[in-house]
């Protein structure tokens, strides 16, 4: 008997104290006051984990499964058990399940009403695992799937470009660096240059995918657990399986439940994706203004301006220039996150996910608007995709001839004439002067012209000073001729099937 209780027993007393919110909180029966209304709501993760309610029940169920094949539940707990989260699924589904505040988290949430539903089965489910390995499982089951979703829109803006450098090989566009003409290159070439990245952010992802497909539930808390778990079991039946089918499993607990390197991975490769995007809408941006002229965006992608009537601006790419900086910092906030954290499992994890999430939103939205703004949709009417990037040919080999796109032709010409390469580029400047002076393009001058600076110029070096003769020169793997630019095409094509 205690003070205050007489009628209780020590043990009776401690549990009357502690009933106050024993269904909304897992840990209750330690703790003598309820958690205050602020520290909820700030150490809540329910309304943006939510979103992991899919892979939490897939997890739970192949943890089940496992459960029962070891003999730890009975059969009749896992067929209730997958009653129950076929319901929670059907309300979710429906947008009729209740997420409770209260109860912080997905897994809680999910817990407490499978319990409701199924009463003592849906209390052992959580047998052999912590939330710690859970959420672990979950993100990685989670990220796992919208891996493949962006590999997928990978693919599509690829071949979005694809489409539209294969219509446009033989369109010339002024190459430059520091943002100077430099050299003719086909505009079908240049566009391959963003396909060949893109390319790589694929190959990146898949690389990501293999160490995010690695199981970490059964290491528990921290410290793995007495009961007799299969581990490879769930993992196969997560389909966490390298090439060769066998299973992937996190093989040390501490490791396991505080390991965010997938996480940081991904951001990073998808920061370097988004760091392609924001090349290209730079590139898109000067190219519609009107001192490029270059291409149009479909107006769909564009938008007016609140004062002047004759505007039309690129948004959409300046956008993704911005979100770009977005993701960016997300990728810094995980690397921090983590770098001071010992082992094993902190609530600082819980950060981890609002950064991740929105990395993935906004870079599958930007590759799923970005293919459709280069490619166009596709009209059953026509059979065609329309509605794309129209390209100015003329405009743009018209910004060519401004910059003596031609100059370094000169210059292998004379060194095909014996001229060593420093003597010929010299050459080459003294007539590049004399064009300016004229203000006439290199091919412009006359043949005496040029003979003045070398005597071995000949009628034939025309052919080279020319934009075309310029492009169909570069006829080597990786050049800008068209012959070539095609070859890339065809093995592009084959690559994405």
């Amino acid at each position: 008997m205690i003070l205050g209780h007489p009628a209780l027993t020590y043990l009776e007393a401690v549990m009357s104290q502690n009933q106050f919110d024993k269904k909304s909180q897992a840990w209750s029966a330690l703790f003598s006051e309820p958690m205050s209304d602020l520290v909820k709501r700030y150490t809540s993760s329910v309304f943006f984990d939510k979103r992991l309610w899919q892979a939490d029940i897939t997890g739970s169920l192949a943890h089940a499964d496992m459960l029962a094949a070891q003999g730890i539940i009975s059969a009749q707990d896992l067929a209730d058990i997958a009653r129950g989260m076929a319901q929670i699924t059907s309300e979710i589904e429906a947008g009729a399940f209740e997420w409770k505040l209260d109860l912080e988290d997905v897994h809680l949430n999910i817990e407490a009403r499978l319990t409701q539903l199924i009463g003592d089965a849906g209390k052992r489910l959580h047998t052999g695992r912590s939330r710690n390995d859970q959420v672990a499982t979950d993100v990685r089951l989670w990220l796992r799937g919208e891996i493949d979703l962006i590999s997928a829109l990978l693919i599509d803006l690829q071949s979005a470009l694809l489409d539209v450098a294969e219509q446009h090989v033989e369109v010339i566009l002024p190459g430059f660096t520091h943002l100077q003409v430099a050299q003719p290159v086909s505009f079908g070439h240049h566009l391959l240059a963003y396909v060949e990245m893109f390319s790589r952010d694929g190959e990146r992802m898949a690389e990501v995918r293999r160490r995010v497909n690695r199981l970490p539930l059964g290491a528990a808390a921290l410290a793995g657990t007495s009961y007799p778990l299969d581990r490879e079991r769930v993992a196969t039946a997560l389909g966490m399986v390298d090439a060769q089918g066998q299973p992937q499993v996190c093989q040390n607990s501490l490791d396991a439940v505080s390991d965010r390197d997938f996480a940081i991975e991904f951001s990073a490769a998808a920061a370097l994706c988004m760091v392609h995007i924001s090349r290209m809408s730079e590139e898109l941006i000067l190219w519609m203004s009107q001192n490029f002229g270059f291409i149009k965006i479909a107006d769909r992608f564009t938008t007016g301006s609140s004062i002047m009537p004759q505007k039309k601006n690129p948004d959409v790419p300046e956008l993704a220039r911005g979100k770009t900086g977005r993701v960016v910092g997300h990728l810094m906030g995980l690397i921090t996150l983590m770098k001071g954290q010992p082992l094993a499992y902190n609530k600082d994890n819980q950060e981890d996910k609002e950064p991740l999430f929105d990395t993935v939103d906004t870079l599958k939205d930007t590759l799923r608007i970005f293919a459709e703004m280069v490619g166009g949709q596709f009209n059953p009417a026509t059979g065609k995709k329309e509605g794309g990037i129209t390209v100015n040919a003329m405009a743009m080999e018209q910004a060519a001839l401004k910059g003596y796109a031609t100059a370094t032709d000169l210059a292998d010409y004379l060194v095909k004439k014996g001229l060593p390469f420093r003597d010929a580029h010299e050459t080459v400047a003294h007539a590049v002067k004399a064009a300016i002076t004229h203000q006439v393009d290199l091919s412009e001058l006359p043949l005496a012209v040029l003979q003045g600076f070398n005597a071995s110029i000949e009628k034939d070096v025309y052919a080279c000073l020319s934009l075309r003769g310029s492009l169909n020169a570069r006829d080597i793997l990786g050049g800008t001729a068209p012959n070539q630019v095609r070859v890339q095409i065809t093995r592009h094509r084959q690559r994405l099937g």
